[in-house]
């Protein structure tokens, strides 16, 4: 699937003129738009009630229990849907891209077995060492997925789970 010029411009620009890894990724078929909202996405194990429900992501948004974001996401223990701090990590390594330690101690709460990040419609974002170490340290298994995949972990887990979702590059 080509892009078009406008989409590579734009695409470019998100990903620091790296242009080349757009095109990789958009050959090996990570998909623009995901809906979920009319399967069950739970491996057949039927949907817990009250169960919070990630149903659609494309790029620059999310859509969790009927509610469509427009910026990236952290979801917690409780459910709370709080907004990402990624300046956080964007004052140490200059890029919202790479997850930094003290932006991990802020996604964590006590208790959480497993954090699923979705790491954007095109893969980009990655775990520093310093961050993947803190979570490491909790005993907090990191399920890193693009986010169309990351919706999918999320609704099919059963675990104490917490979730970081980057919605666009």
């Amino acid at each position: 699937m080509a892009l078009s010029v406008d989409e590579a411009r734009m695409e470019s620009a998100c990903l620091g003129g790296e242009y080349y890894a757009v095109a990789r990724r958009r050959i090996t078929g990570v998909p623009r738009t995901l809906d979920l909202s009319g399967h069950a996405g739970d491996g057949g194990r039927g949907r817990k009630e009250g169960a919070m429900r990630l149903e659609r992501t494309e790029f620059g948004s999310v859509t969790i229990d009927g509610q469509t974001y427009e910026h990236d996401v952290v979801i917690r223990l409780s459910g709370e849907i709080v907004k990402r701090k990624k300046k956080l990590s964007k004052q140490k390594y200059g890029t919202s891209h790479k997850i930094a330690r003290e932006e991990a101690e802020f996604v964590y709460e006590e208790g959480c077995e497993e954090l699923i990040v979705g790491t954007g419609q095109y893969d980009t974002v990655v775990l520093s060492n310093g961050a993947r170490s803190f979570f490491e340290e909790k005993g907090c298994k990191v399920v890193a997925l693009a986010t169309p995949d990351a919706l999918r972990a999320y609704n099919s887990s059963s675990k104490r789970k917490i979730a970081l979702l980057h919605v666009t590059c």
